[in-house]
């Protein structure tokens, strides 16, 4: 991998931060007057004009926004209006949360996603080919509060075998992780199932096949290495995907990260933690998008050599 080339991807990077950052920032200062929902409705003009001066508010529109940008650049985020303290200390503390659950549910769709989708292929037009591709539909399509509540309904309520949620045991990750990582599961069987059959008609298979190598073997050290490359690509794709998700599932499930912490600061209006975890959204997203792109070299060097060829 090339300096220049690693440099254009951290250029990207920063590009789509700074912009995620400058949209979330425009957008909330269009959305309304955050100081109205912090005072009392018969407060007094003075109060309100405190709280303006004390927030920043009563500086002009572009005032405001390089004074945002300066900020950033020196690791400055904001004051929570809710606490009247830094928007990092609230945020901060929820994000290991969220990276447990969003770890663990990404681990649960691998886990159930390519084995499935392996199996669809192996056994391509049978009876377990149109039940795995049944179950993909079924994950992709449910909506995650809803397969949540379903959860929280049979396992909670009727069998009282889980908690509804929470982070003081273990055992109350499983409910939230499944519910995120089925989606997921579902669009990794079935990219595995068509990079399986792809792989399965190729003239190396073909010669695979010919020179007697068992199927088991041939699956694990050929079909498999062949197909990271798109389901290195889905990897990074479906982080965005699990962010989003959080979102919801977090607040169903009362999980106290940063997806909860969303809802409730858009809800108050809180608008410094709300910028803050959307630019760690896009810092995350376009970091394991420009991890994916470095890792496609060293997946298959002939991409790296194609690169070459193009610029010269």
């Amino acid at each position: 991998m090339s300096f220049s080339f690693f440099a254009q991807k951290l250029l990207r990077l920063v590009l789509t931060v700074w912009a995620a950052a400058s949209l979330v920032f425009i957008m909330l200062r269009l959305a309304g007057d955050p100081v109205a929902a912090m005072v009392p409705s018969d407060a007094p003009q003075f109060v309100i004009d405190r709280y303006r001066e004390r927030f920043g508010l009563d500086q002009p529109f572009f005032v405001q926004y390089f004074a945002y940008l300066w900020g950033l650049l020196q690791g400055d985020f904001g004051i929570s209006f809710r606490t009247g303290g830094p928007a990092w200390d609230m945020v901060a503390p929820r994000i290991l949360p969220t990276l447990i659950l969003t770890g663990t549910a990404t681990l649960i769709a691998i886990a159930i996603g390519i084995p499935t989708g392996m199996l669809a292929a192996a056994r391509r037009n049978s009876w377990v080919d149109r039940l795995v591709m049944s179950f993909s539909v079924f994950g992709f399509a449910m909506p995650n509060f809803f397969l949540g509540i379903l959860l929280i309904l049979l396992f909670t309520l009727n069998l009282r075998l889980l908690p509804s949620g929470g982070f003081d045991q273990p055992i109350g990750l499983l409910m939230p992780a499944v519910t995120l990582g089925l989606a997921s599961a579902g669009s990794y069987a079935r990219l595995t199932r068509s990079s399986v059959l792809e792989v399965l008609s190729s003239p190396f298979m073909r010669t695979a096949r010919a020179n007697g190598i068992p199927p088991l073997q041939r699956m694990t050290h050929h079909v498999l290495r062949a197909m990271l490359i798109p389901l290195v690509t889905l990897a990074g794709f479906s982080i965005g995907s699990m962010i989003a998700g959080a979102v919801v599932t977090e607040t169903v499930f009362a999980w106290p990260g940063i997806g909860r912490l969303l809802v409730t600061s858009v809800t108050e209006r809180d608008l410094a933690v709300v910028q803050l975890i959307v630019i760690l959204a896009a810092a995350t997203m376009a970091t394991a998008n420009m991890i994916v792109d470095m890792l496609y070299g060293w997946l298959d060097p002939r991409i790296g050599t194609r690169r070459k060829a193009g610029k010269a």
